[in-house]
């Protein structure tokens, strides 16, 4: 099978809800071995709760990443669980609206902990054990390891509303090349994925309750359509498959060309 991640070894942040639970279901489905990871342990469970209780190819890890210790449990459960690690996808994300005037509600300090320290944090210790596992095999040649982030077109649009998710997103790019450089003589890749809006749970809600909301951003869209949380795992399979393994430090973009005509006043979300 293309980009085949068959019996690697997947750690998914943010796995309980929305985008992060797709790409973990999506990596399971192909045959990798998936630890679901999210502060969420009733969603876990009601997710993956029997089949990790059945001690198959899924395991889930319930902990608030932003705690260096879980970070560390993290490593150790999934260790345990499947002897090393392979891929990190870090799709633990947050989203607030913001007020760019206001100190106290501008929402910058709240999201670069969570989008972007977060996900520094765990690809470090995760870099960390990817290269001492690489080491104690003797390998010296091939990839060592996998590190996708997730990312928006938010980075590059300007969109004042979304002034903290922009910031963080724009950190988050920049962390994934500082990374990658780093990382590269460990063979270790980095790189991220740049979303435009997906029909994830929280955009369908808001269609809901504003109607016009899906045409308006299917109109300001090059291919015409939101896209599904499949497609987004799909870009992500790729990056995580040794098909990718001389792509790192880069920021693809699926956005159905959205970002190309960047309209000003279209949410990117």
């Amino acid at each position: 099978m293309s980009f085949s991640v068959s019996g690697k070894s997947v750690i998914v942040t943010g796995a309980a809800h929305g985008v992060g639970r797709a790409i973990a279901r999506h990596f399971l489905d192909r045959g990798a071995n998936v630890m679901f990871a999210d502060i969420d342990e009733d969603a876990l469970d009601d997710e993956v709760g029997v089949e990790a209780r059945a001690e198959g190819a899924v395991r889930y890890f319930a902990g608030d990443l932003r705690q260096k210790l879980a970070v560390a449990n993290l490593l150790s459960a999934t260790i345990d669980a499947f002897d090393r690690i392979d891929v990190l996808v870090n799709a633990s994300r947050q989203f607030v609206c913001s007020e760019p005037l206001d100190t106290d509600a501008d929402g910058v300090a709240q999201l670069l902990d969570q989008n972007l320290l977060t996900s520094l944090r765990v690809s470090q210790m995760v870099a960390r054990r990817m290269i001492t596992q690489a080491e104690r095999a003797g390998q010296n040649e091939g990839i060592t390891g996998s590190i996708i982030n997730l990312s928006s077109i938010a980075a590059r649009l300007t969109q004042p509303q979304l002034l903290a998710y922009s910031i963080s997103c724009a950190a988050v790019e920049q962390m994934t090349r500082s990374l990658a450089v780093a990382l590269a003589p460990r063979r270790i890749r980095v790189n991220a994925v740049a979303f435009g809006s997906l029909l994830s749970a929280s955009l369908v809600d808001a269609m809901r309750e504003h109607e016009e909301f899906r045409d308006t951003i299917i109109a300001h869209t090059p291919l015409g359509r939101i896209a599904s949380p499949g497609e987004l795992a799909e870009t992500v399979q790729y990056l995580a498959s040794d098909s990718s393994a001389f792509i790192t430090g880069q920021v693809l973009t699926v956005d159905g060309g959205r970002s190309l005509l960047d309209p000003v006043g279209v949410p990117a979300h």
